[in-house]
């Protein structure tokens, strides 16, 4: 169990890493769609993090999976809005 948790957490981790490079880029073009990752990566990060922390059993762990589709649904309407923009 130590080395599921210290694996969920490097990739908690990573998506905050992940984060922070599409904020550094956000900041530099003010690109919406940079902004919108971040947001992202910063849910599936909570998300990962909720998960591990709380230590859930299986049939608890769908509540937790919101954050993971509300993650990709900002991504969606993401490149929806920049695809739409660009027409």
């Amino acid at each position: 169990m130590t080395l599921l948790n210290f694996l969920s957490g490097a990739v908690a981790f990573g998506f905050v890493i992940a984060g922070l490079f599409f904020l550094s880029f956000w900041r530099r073009t003010r690109d919406a769609l940079f902004m919108a990752f971040a947001f992202a990566f910063a849910l599936l990060g909570i998300g990962q993090s909720v998960s591990t922390l709380a230590d859930l059993a299986d049939d608890n762990r769908s509540a937790v999976y919101l954050f993971r589709l509300a993650a990709f649904l900002v991504i969606i309407f993401a490149i929806l809005r920049k695809n739409r923009a660009l027409r």
